[in-house]
């Protein structure tokens, strides 16, 4: 069964790939229809598993603004369950290495998901505060997990500052999210999928970088203990 499940899954994602690859190639990507794709796919995904979504705090969210959304990281799943959980137009920041991957990545790269080299962490920066005018004038929100990958075993790991320096420098609001159950369903370097999961998203009220003038690592903490305390 939960091979079955990663087999649709990989299924439901180059079922919204090869469009998207196929309109970069020959036409131009409309942001609406990768929105329209993303949420068929993150539904679908949430659908194989029997994952039940709980979701808390949606009053803090206005759909006509651009947030930095950062919430932990515990799995894959915890994507298509901020695509499903938020009302958003929502794109991600995520790590180099998947924008390798034949189709999906390019696909990544066509629907302007940003590419983060963990390696080389100016070039992280700086992706990041070019995605992050690209999506304030666009009206798009971004995620990015400030852990910077998954946690192994739940516990919230050390934060990364490049995000927060983003919301700082084109103060876009932060949104803290916090995501409990996602490592239920599929833990880090898992391969099994637990169906009939549930899981909780509690959303923070938005934290405005203008309250931190200067005061990253301060910004850094509260963001901390929003998603400790939810």
């Amino acid at each position: 069964m939960s091979l079955s499940i990663l087999a649709r899954a990989t299924w439901h994602t180059l079922a919204i790939s090869l469009p998207t690859v196929f309109e970069a190639v020959f036409s131009e990507v409309q942001p609406s229809a990768c929105d329209r794709r993303l949420d068929i796919w993150s539904r679908a995904l949430l659908r194989d598993a029997d994952v039940r979504l709980e979701v808390e705090g949606l009053e803090h969210i206005r759909p006509d603004t651009s947030y930095v959304v950062m919430s932990n990281h515990q799995s894959l799943y915890d994507i298509p369950v901020l695509f499903q959980a938020l009302p958003l137009k929502l794109r991600m920041a995520a790590k180099a290495e998947l924008f390798r991957v034949p189709i999906w990545g390019r696909a990544l790269t066509a629907a302007e998901f940003v590419r983060i080299d963990r390696k080389r962490g100016p070039e992280a920066r700086q992706a990041l505060l070019r995605a992050g005018w690209a999506m304030k004038r666009a009206g798009v929100s971004l995620w990015v997990a400030p852990e910077g990958t998954r946690s192994p075993d739940g516990e919230l790991l050390p934060f990364k500052t490049g995000a927060f320096a983003l919301a700082h420098i084109t103060q876009l609001p932060i949104l803290p999210v916090r995501l409990d159950g996602t490592r239920s369903v599929l833990r880090k370097h898992g391969r099994h999928v637990a169906r009939g999961m549930s899981v909780r998203v509690s959303i923070s009220e938005p934290i405005l970088p203008s309250a931190f003038p200067g005061e990253i690592v301060a910004l850094a903490a509260l963001v901390r203990a929003q998603l400790l305390a939810n």
